[in-house]
């Protein structure tokens, strides 16, 4: 019989479940959303729950149950109703595509985050960077896999590059069509939940089907006009795969915006930055132009690569702005609030 630690339930989950003031509801893991049916695996197998109306009107988007949140709900037979989303461990987020500035939730309760890079067109070093620092934000651990070694004479020029990021990740690389590597990913454990992250057409569902065994996922060939991949996965879903571990896979993403998570500075994002920062004059240094600072003196020493430095400016930069136009949008909509208290209490006073 499948227990719900097959399904990553823990301690932490467990200690939650206990201090929910629980009534006898039952718990599942949603493992994908389609409009409003969640999909739920459980103990006695898939569920399809609807959100009960407390949820349903009375949260904010990322807070509604999303892939692989844990969740109690009212059991109806083959349907239920979701009353309650237990907290997460974590929460992989991005910063929502286009101008607007709402934190956009990918996966929840994550062990791992799969980077998935082409070595075609899409090998971008940039891009890989603005991921992982992401991620580590989020308090997961990137895994890198770099796919389509079959395209390129020789892997190992990639890899180094990714080397020279200085971070602490593991690079694996492969290809789905030779089947080269693929016996090496050696990565997954039992009952820890990964989730696959990558921009269209690096071949992620291709990657899916191969460690599924089967044609879970359905491919679709490289557009052969700009050379970017097709949408191929529309929903982010949660699969089982056979030795026990947990995938969830995600709709290729053409933008990737960072967000400001609560506690987590932007040097400590930077291991490179984050070693130099230390022999700073001024424990308070922004490394922009500092006299004593000791990122610029080994920018120009040539010890720390400009690249690095490039992308460290420019992702905090980005974390700051949305964490100044996230404050912003909390203090409107605290105003908004209180505006809603006075107008009811005036109503009430005064009877109309």
């Amino acid at each position: 019989m499948t227990s719900l630690k097959d399904f990553g339930w823990n301690d932490f989950h467990q200690h939650n479940y206990n201090q929910s003031g629980n009534r006898g509801e039952f718990v599942a893991r949603v493992i994908s959303v389609q409009g409003f049916k969640h999909h739920l695996v459980t103990e006695k197998g898939e569920v399809e729950a609807e959100l009960a109306g407390r949820l349903l009107y009375g949260a904010e988007a990322e807070d509604l149950p999303k892939v692989g949140d844990w969740v109690c709900y009212l059991d109806y037979g083959q349907s239920g109703y979701i009353i309650e989303r237990l907290p997460r461990q974590n929460t992989l987020s991005r910063k929502t595509a286009g101008k607007k500035n709402d934190r956009q939730v990918l996966g929840t309760n994550i062990d791992y985050a799969i980077i998935v890079q082409g070595l075609d067109r899409d090998f971008n070093l940039m891009r890989l960077d603005r991921y992982i620092t992401q991620i580590v934000a989020c308090g997961i651990q990137p895994i890198i896999v770099l796919n389509k070694v079959d395209l390129v004479p020789d892997a190992n020029p990639f890899i180094q590059l990714v080397k020279d990021l200085k971070r602490d990740v593991e690079v694996l690389c492969c290809s789905t069509v030779s089947r080269v590597g693929i016996a090496d990913l050696r990565i997954f454990k039992k009952s820890n939940t990964y989730i696959m992250i990558g921009s269209s057409g690096v071949g992620k569902s291709s990657l899916l089907n191969v460690l599924m065994n089967a044609e879970t996922q359905q491919t679709r060939e490289i557009s052969d006009f700009n050379g970017r991949g097709k949408h191929t996965t529309t929903v982010r879903e949660l699969f089982m795969l056979p030795d026990g571990s947990l995938l969830m896979d995600t709709p290729g993403m053409r933008e990737f915006g960072v967000t400001n998570e609560d506690g987590v500075d932007g040097e400590s994002l930077f291991p490179a930055i984050e070693a130099l920062a230390v022999n700073c004059k001024y424990g308070d240094c922004s490394h922009l132009s500092e006299e004593g600072c000791a990122v610029l003196q080994a920018l120009e020493t040539g010890e720390l690569d400009a690249a690095i430095y490039e992308s460290f400016m420019k992702l905090v930069r980005e974390q700051r702005r949305f964490g100044i136009k996230a404050e912003e949008k909390k203090r409107m909509n605290r105003q908004f609030g209180k505006m809603v208290k006075e107008a009811k209490s005036f109503r009430k006073r005064y009877k109309y």
